[in-house]
């Protein structure tokens, strides 16, 4: 089976690179499932109803989350019924929405579970702990676990990858929109890269435009982020994975930039 995970998407300009590349991309890696960091899809911060339907309808099987969840309150409306979005699973108990799913199609079914780091972030539960018991519930139902872990430190996303490692098919990191070089297959067959990047805005600093950003570092006065316009990337992965063992045989690291 291959899966396909698109790097946290932002705004319109991330929307728009899955909807122009990702049918060829399925095509060209023969895709089972896609999934995408849809933390940032609506206007850079947060996701509605309305920008969740749209990337399903370009083809994205699951959304996984961050600790932009829920910065746009429409969220609480319809979270709880979207049975494809997939929220931090170390929040605190009795929060919306589930931090862990089987997602099925016409090309079988996956696990998939969303973690969030702590190290620089928000306070929440261990992500360890809170990933065995996520895999101990998941592997009832399928062989192939993928976890999206929205970290900041890369020190924390590579020692989950390690502990994880042999007991699901992928740990992918997220967060930082900086695509990292290290992708790998740990000798348990975990597929692992600290960070798939980011889809968005690629003249951008981080997808935001670059004057604020800079402007903000030398002057430490608030500013309002806007997206940057211009040419826009598409980060991803893709890891083939044994479907009798969950095992990731091949990954595959994607860059893309239109203009």
């Amino acid at each position: 089976m291959n899966v396909l995970f698109i790097g946290d998407v932002v705004g319109n300009p991330g929307r728009r690179a899955i909807k122009e590349l990702l049918p060829e991309l399925k095509r060209e890696y023969s895709i089972d499932f896609c999934i995408a960091n849809g933390e940032n899809a609506a206007g850079g911060s947060g996701i509605t109803y309305v920008v969740a339907q749209e990337l399903y309808k370009s083809g994205i099987d699951a959304i996984t989350m961050g600790n932009h969840v829920w910065s746009k309150k429409e969220i609480f409306s319809f979270i709880e019924s979207d049975t494809k979005i997939i929220r931090p699973a170390n929040y605190l108990e009795g929060l919306p929405g589930k931090g862990s799913a089987v997602i099925s199609n016409n090309n079988g079914k996956i696990g998939i579970i969303n973690l969030m780091g702590r190290i620089y972030m928000e306070p929440v539960e261990c992500p360890f702990r809170t990933a065995d018991k996520e895999v101990e519930i998941l592997k009832n139902s399928v062989r192939i676990i993928i976890v999206d872990m929205h970290a900041e430190a890369t020190s924390e996303k590579t020692a989950l990858a390690w502990y994880l490692d042999g007991k699901v098919s992928g740990v992918i990191g997220t967060h930082t929109h900086v695509q990292t070089a290290d992708e790998r297959i740990l000798p348990f067959g975990t597929g692992f890269i600290t960070d798939v990047g980011m889809t968005g805005p690629y003249e951008g600093i981080i997808g935001v435009k670059r004057n604020t950003v800079i402007e903000k570092f030398i002057t430490f006065m608030p500013a309002r982020f806007e997206l940057e316009k211009g040419k826009i990337q598409l980060n991803a992965v893709v890891l083939e994975i044994d479907d009798s063992t969950g095992k990731t045989i091949e990954m595959h690291r994607i860059m893309k930039i239109i203009d």
